[in-house]
């Protein structure tokens, strides 16, 4: 197990993938370390979203392929587990985190799927308001090749691998992926453990999207589900919960205070998240830049 601390640092620096380029990123130093869930699921934790694996005696499917520069490193974890190559790759949304690694991949023979919006968001410049940064069309080569609406079922290795899209969330394609024997759940990035998130509403995120999709999640999850994240620790039902609780609150007040007309530094004075702060709000979304997010999403553009 990895501690939360080290994971925190690691995975939060990560996601400044959303305001940097890969190549303005050092990566040789990132290792992949790799954790054992099920006897067929791993998870991967490297430079980016958590990875799920799962190998067995069918293919080697994938979930996320963090940037490019790790790709190497990806397969070379991977070869340390099966001499298998992998045949499928689930991107669990478009951002670059979580989608870098698609066009070398791809070039490798290995099969990428989503949810049509990561399709839609990959084949054309996107900008990313929060963060005011514009984001380049991805390759040909990059672009999921097989695509679904509502959801797919992939029965692969002993296991029924149930892969369903959650509307407006993180984005707007964004796809939980249920291990249905395994009791494993990956939540890609509509559940960060420990950290506040981030929330892209430029592409049809939305905090009750995130709520609705983790609800979704606690009604189908046990005490024994072991949750993936997208950015953290490996997480439970009580982590996840908690997550919810947390993001539930801190929305509604901002909600309530937005329609009340109040400003966005008015806002962040009252300090809406306060009591989490300590717990959440120490990894890549400052409490300040979580409120303007959320403020983001209920204010009226006129009061923005």
């Amino acid at each position: 197990m990895h501690s939360l601390p080290r994971l925190t640092s690691l995975l939060s620096a990560a996601c400044m993938m959303l305001t940097l380029s890969a190549g303005a990123q050092n990566f040789d130093k990132i290792d992949i370390k790799t954790e054992k869930l099920s006897p067929n699921v791993y998870v991967l934790y490297g430079a980016g979203g958590n990875l799920g694996v799962s190998i067995g005696e069918d293919a080697v499917f994938v979930i996320d392929d963090q940037y490019a520069p790790m790709t190497a490193r990806i397969t070379a974890a991977i070869k340390a587990l099966t001499d298998k190559p992998v045949q499928f790759v689930l991107n669990t949304h478009w951002h670059g985190d979580h989608t870098g690694g698609n066009e070398n991949l791809a070039r490798a023979g290995v099969l990428i799927v989503a949810q049509e919006n990561v399709r839609k968001r990959l084949s054309s410049e996107q900008f990313i308001e929060l963060m005011k940064s514009k984001v380049p069309a991805s390759p040909k080569a990059a672009l999921p090749v097989v695509t679904f609406s509502s959801d797919i079922t992939f029965h692969l290795n002993g296991d029924e691998i149930f892969v369903f899209h959650v509307p407006h969330a993180h984005t707007d394609g964004d796809a939980i992926v249920h291990f249905r024997k395994s009791n494993i759940i990956h939540l890609g990035d509509t559940f960060f453990n420990g950290l506040y998130p981030f929330i892209d509403t430029s592409t049809g995120g939305s905090p009750d999207g995130v709520i609705a999709a983790v609800d979704r999640v606690l009604a189908m999850a046990d005490d024994a589900t072991r949750l993936i994240p997208g950015h953290g620790p490996l997480g439970g039902k009580a982590d996840l919960k908690a997550y919810r609780d947390m993001l539930a609150t801190v929305s509604g007040r901002i909600k309530a205070l937005a329609r009340e007309g109040r400003k966005l530094d008015d806002v962040i004075a009252a300090r809406p998240s306060a009591e989490f702060d300590e717990r959440w709000g120490k990894g890549f979304m400052p409490p300040a830049r979580f409120i303007e997010m959320i403020y983001a999403a209920y204010a009226p553009k006129a009061t923005q």
